[in-house]
């Protein structure tokens, strides 16, 4: 479903993603994990070319990423993002945000748009709050109503840029229980995250970074946390600081 080759970026003369390279299968969810500064989020962003690549090659299905000539608008409405900050319309009730990329960009009637967003807001458990405003809702509710406007677009992968850091404490199982219900469905899944007992529950691979945008692992979760002897020195490091906790 996703593919990377080789990809590197930069910033002027820092490097920020260094010859990274994986694969993702349909149903599959891996978790992308890492120090801050590791490249992990710009490594998100690259598979739908909200961060341009100066190396290599980015496949979705198929659809060549890095080939000037693709029509990314078209590749973005395929692949649901959510990010750290919700990025909902504030402007806009909770259905219009739900509804108005299926009108602009998929081609819906507002009917059907309105028909799909509402299902999907009911699917994450808000339908309740269709008629509020972003500023209404708690952090968490706001999250999932990013999440709802995502699969409103019917996409074959979600990709999430650590959706649950900006949230507080209490709200960040609601957001989750949303990400392993979509999971459990078998929703292809990229995810950006610290929150290891998810990568833990859900997740069929977890990729480690490090600062330079190096992948340092990319293996089954049994191995990543079970055996962490096998992993390299840094990535061990990394587990003994946060997994004594």
């Amino acid at each position: 479903m996703i593919e990377l080759k080789n990809v590197s970026k930069w910033y002027g003369s820092f490097q920020v993603l260094s010859d990274c390279s994986t694969s993702i299968q349909k149903g599959e969810v891996v978790v992308v994990c890492g120090p801050s500064g590791s490249g992990k989020s710009t490594l998100i962003k690259t598979i739908n070319a909200l961060e341009p690549i100066q190396k290599g090659e980015i496949w979705v299905d198929g659809t060549a990423v890095h080939d000037p000539k693709t029509d990314l608008p078209k590749l973005r409405s395929r692949v649901g993002m959510v990010f750290q900050h919700f990025e909902l319309f504030p402007h806009l009730s909770v259905t219009e945000n739900l509804t108005i990329a299926q009108i602009k960009v998929l081609g819906r009637s507002p009917d059907d748009a309105k028909k799909r967003g509402l299902k999907m807001l009911d699917r994450v458990g808000l339908t309740a709050h269709k008629d509020k405003f972003p500023g209404q809702l708690s952090g968490g509710q706001q999250q999932r109503v990013a999440i709802a406007r995502a699969l409103s677009m019917d996409p074959i992968v979600m990709l999430f840029d650590e959706p649950t850091s900006a949230l507080d404490p209490e709200m960040v199982g609601e957001v989750l229980d949303v990400m392993m219900g979509l999971a459990h469905e078998g929703m292809t899944m990229m995810c950006v995250t610290h929150e290891m007992g998810f990568a833990k529950k859900v997740s069929n691979r977890v990729i480690f970074m490090d600062v330079g945008g190096k992948i340092l692992e990319d293996c089954s979760k049994e191995e990543f946390f079970g055996n962490p002897d096998a992993r390299q020195p840094r990535t061990k490091d990394f587990l003994n600081k946060i997994l004594q906790h």
